[in-house]
C-alpha cells in the first residue's frame, strides 16, 4: 500500500517545476557563469561543464521521470514499463558520457582521477544503475522471467532503485559542495551570485528528488500490478 494517502499528481506537479528550475540553473552556471560547454577546447574546464548539466539532467532528471512514470501517467500498465525503460536507459547513458567527460577533464587537465568520496560514490551508482537496469529488462521486459520471480523481485527492485537514486542525489549535492570550494578556494566571492546560485541549484536538486520519493510513496493515478505500491 501507498504510505501517503493522497493522490501522486500534485507531488509530481511540483517535481516538474523543480526539474525545470534545476535545468535552467545548471545550464545557468556551466553557460552563463563558468564560460560555456565543450567536448574539445583549449579551455578545459568547458569540457568539466558537460559533467554537472548531463548528470543532473540524465541521472537525476530523468532518471526521477522514469521512476514516478508509474504513479503519475494514466496508460496501461504494459507501456508505463516500455517509458519507464527507455527514460532509464536514456538516464543511464548521460550519466555515462557525464562520468566520462569528468575523466576527460582530469586526463587533459593532468589531475588526479578518483580522489574524492564524490567520484567514489558517482562510479559506484552508475555500476548500481546500470546493474539495476540489465536486471529490470532480463526480468520485466525481455526475455522476461516466471511470473513468481517478477513478483517476488519488484519489492526489492523497486526498493533497490529507490536507493540508488538517494544516493544519485545525495552525490549531486556533494559534487555541488565541492565544486563550489574548489572554486572559493581560487578566489570566487563566498557570497557571490555564483555561490548564491551554486547553492540554490543543489537545493533545488535535493527538492527534486524529495518529491520523486513522496511521489513513489503517495496514491498511483492508475493500480495494477506493477504500481510501485507494491513496496
Amino acid at each position: 500500500m501507498a504510505l501517503i494517502g493522497l493522490k501522486a499528481t500534485p507531488f509530481a506537479a511540483v517535481a516538474q517545476l523543480l526539474a525545470v528550475t534545476g535545468v535552467v540553473l545548471v545550464l545557468v552556471w556551466c553557460i552563463s557563469f563558468m564560460g560555456g560547454l565543450a567536448w574539445e577546447a583549449t579551455n578545459k574546464s568547458l569540457i568539466f561543464n558537460l559533467h554537472p548539466v548531463l548528470m543532473l539532467i540524465g541521472l537525476i532528471i530523468i532518471g526521477g521521470e522514469a521512476i514516478i512514470t508509474y504513479k503519475t501517467l494514466p496508460l496501461n500498465k504494459e507501456t508505463k514499463k516500455v517509458i519507464h525503460m527507455v527514460l532509464h536507459a536514456i538516464a543511464l547513458i548521460l550519466g555515462i558520457i557525464g562520468v566520462y567527460a569528468a575523466f576527460k577533464y582530469h586526463n587533459e587537465s593532468s589531475i588526479a582521477n578518483l580522489y574524492s568520496l564524490h567520484s567514489w560514490l558517482g562510479i559506484c551508482i552508475i555500476v548500481l544503475y546500470g546493474i539495476q537496469w540489465i536486471y529490470g529488462f532480463v526480468i520485466f521486459f525481455y526475455p522476461g522471467g516466471p511470473s513468481t520471480l517478477r513478483s517476488d523481485s519488484l519489492p526489492w527492485h523497486v526498493l533497490f532503485g529507490l536507493f540508488v537514486y538517494i544516493l544519485a542525489v545525495a552525490n549531486a549535492a556533494l559534487g555541488f559542495l565541492e565544486k563550489l570550494t574548489f572554486l572559493e578556494n581560487s578566489g570566487l566571492a563566498k557570497f557571490g551570485s555564483e555561490a548564491i546560485l551554486v547553492n540554490f541549484t543543489a537545493v533545488v536538486t535535493v527538492l527534486f528528488g524529495t518529491f520523486v520519493i513522496v511521489t513513489v510513496l503517495s496514491q498511483p493515478v492508475i493500480e495494477d500490478d506493477y504500481s510501485y505500491s507494491a513496496i
